[in-house]
């Protein structure tokens, strides 16, 4: 006898690591030569007090933790917020706009969850997203019942959706935006006239925005622009906004599973619901931990100068080659290869190097077929030696 399975699981594409494991199968490189650049797992050393509070909270592991998360941990990530996008006191109020959550992919999956109507101007609500997107968008859209749009993010478009290309009548249909910025993986950064344009059209579709920020702390000069800093320049209503952010990328422990949404307090209010009977709690040895990380800045600092110092290494080897250019956020580069699967196979098979194709982030042959993603989250001198590699394998 057959076990029932949704039948919305059966719209849901491989994993672009299953894809590349395939692509890759057969070629065994020497095993003192492999580099992986092909997922975005930060490899710098976590902050000193992370291990110090785990310990120093050890009596907690035998507690239940609130799904809303601690007082102590919403109030620093707010206060996080407030000093990360210059924001009025009490414009983020840790009570009604904050909640904790399993790292930034958990919640942007289960906020889809929370956010879908059966029916949207009386048909299948749409989901929009950037194409080259997180994967994670799309699996959250079909599970929830709804069908996704892949907005075409391309070198003509900065590497953001289009917004003027959209059509009223997909906005009609439209429950949810996922925005990337910086995005993942081209970098690019969206200023404050499209974040403000992009939150009246969301309002005006009765919609959400759904910001994935996790790379807002990543960056080499200017700070990128938030969706916060854009609601406060619209009188800080968060209506129909939320925010993801992680301590994955900002503090280097993507193991601990630990981020927060801000946002719409009547959305939150609804998805905390949700969230009671799922189950998401984070434990309390975590909460205090992660309370310790928003509160401090300085580790970030030295974080982010490592970057600097990856992407000055990548100017050195790539200029002029490949597409090279300098993202505004982010640690990947997007690199123009001609052939992202060939390039893929070439330097793992002949420079132990390797990287994700970027048609494998895509939803459909175009553009991001030529190019490959590298992250630059091994040590500087692993990273510099990848990118020799690549340089030299590719040509």
């Amino acid at each position: 006898m057959s076990v029932p399975v949704n039948p919305r699981l059966s719209r849901l594409v491989d994993y672009p690591f299953r894809r590349l494991d395939r692509l890759l199968e057969g070629l065994e490189p020497a095993a003192d030569r492999q580099i992986v650049m092909s997922i975005g797992e930060p490899q710098h050393s976590p902050p000193p007090v992370l291990v110090e509070t785990l310990q120093r909270h050890a009596g907690d592991w035998g507690r239940y933790p609130p799904t809303r998360g601690t007082d102590a941990l919403r109030a620093a990530c707010a206060n996080w917020l407030t000093r990360r996008y210059r924001l009025p006191a009490g414009m983020v109020d840790p009570d009604r706009h904050v909640l904790p959550v399993g790292g930034t992919r958990e919640g942007l999956f289960a906020v889809a969850l929370a956010a879908m109507p059966e029916h949207k101007s009386g048909r299948t609500p749409l989901v929009l997203m950037p194409d080259p997107f997180y994967q994670v968008y799309r699996g959250a859209a079909v599970v929830a019942g709804a069908d996704p749009v892949f907005l075409p993010c391309s070198r003509s478009s900065g590497f953001l959706p289009d917004l003027d290309a959209i059509p009223h009548r997909v906005w009609e249909r439209t429950a949810l935006f996922y925005l990337c910025s910086p995005a993942n993986p081209q970098g690019a950064v969206a200023d404050g006239r499209y974040l403000r344009r992009l939150i009246g059209l969301v309002r005006s579709a009765g919609a959400l925005l759904v910001m994935d920020e996790c790379y807002a702390e990543i960056y080499c000069d200017t700070p990128p622009f938030g969706v916060m800093e854009a609601a406060r320049e619209l009188g800080g209503d968060l209506a129909n906004v939320v925010s993801f952010h992680s301590l994955s990328k900002r503090s280097n422990v993507p193991g601990l599973r630990s981020g927060f949404v801000v946002g719409d307090a009547a959305f939150l209010e609804a998805f905390l619901r949700m969230r009671t009977y799922g189950g998401g709690q984070q434990p309390l040895p975590v909460q205090a931990a992660a309370t310790e990380l928003w509160n401090d800045d300085s580790h970030v600092e030295d974080n982010r100068a490592l970057y600097r110092q990856k992407f000055q290494a990548a100017g050195t080897i790539l200029e002029g080659r490949f597409g090279f250019y300098q993202p505004e956020g982010g640690f990947f580069l997007w690199l123009d290869v001609g052939n992202g699967e060939k390039a893929a196979r070439t330097l793992w098979g002949s420079a132990g190097v390797k990287v994700m194709p970027g048609g494998f982030l895509s939803s459909e042959a175009g553009e991001a077929d030529r190019r490959i993603r590298v992250a630059l989250v091994p040590p500087a001198d692993v990273v510099r030696k990848g990118l020799e590699r690549l340089s030299e394998a590719l040509g």
